[in-house]
């Protein structure tokens, strides 16, 4: 039997919370959203939980909340894209170090993310119009593994 990849949170009166958080601080507030959302009559199965959950406007951001004979509109659509991207990698936690602050302090720097002025505004937080080296490189990343254990280990 293979190890399951995500914590499993019940919910009194719902469905369960699958959660693919581990590592990953989770706010008391999303959990209590998350657990509202879990307690929906029309939730099909579980509600789901990515490593980007935050508490969002209507419906927890970094969450899949699949229902049947219902549609919820906060939850479609909300945050899509908040910085979640799944690619291939070569690696396994063993070519990994036991502190990722350094990786993380990388992708942060290269990557834009948050937002630092009002809705609706460009700010640093996204890019208008991505830079040609960026707009280049998709066809490879979404063919291929983006980080190597070479780029890892240095």
């Amino acid at each position: 039997m293979t190890e399951a990849k995500y914590d499993y949170q019940r919910v009194e009166g719902g469905v369960p919370i699958k959660m693919w958080t581990r590592g990953v601080p989770v706010d008391d507030k999303a959990r209590d959203q998350l657990s509202r959302a879990a307690q929906m009559p029309f939730v099909f199965r579980h509600v789901a939980a990515m490593p980007d959950v935050h508490v969002g406007i209507g419906a927890t951001v970094g969450s899949v909340i699949p229902t049947r004979g219902a549609v919820i509109p906060a939850a479609v659509g909300v945050d899509i894209g908040c910085g979640m991207m799944a690619a291939r990698t070569s690696l396994d936690a063993s070519d990994l170090p036991d502190n990722m602050e350094g990786i993380r302090a990388a992708v942060e720097q290269a990557v834009p993310h948050g937002r630092v002025v009002g809705r609706g505004k460009r700010d640093n937080g996204s890019w208008g119009d991505p830079p040609a080296e960026i707009v280049a490189a998709w066809p490879r990343w979404s063919s291929a593994s983006i980080i190597s254990r070479r780029s890892i280990r240095g």
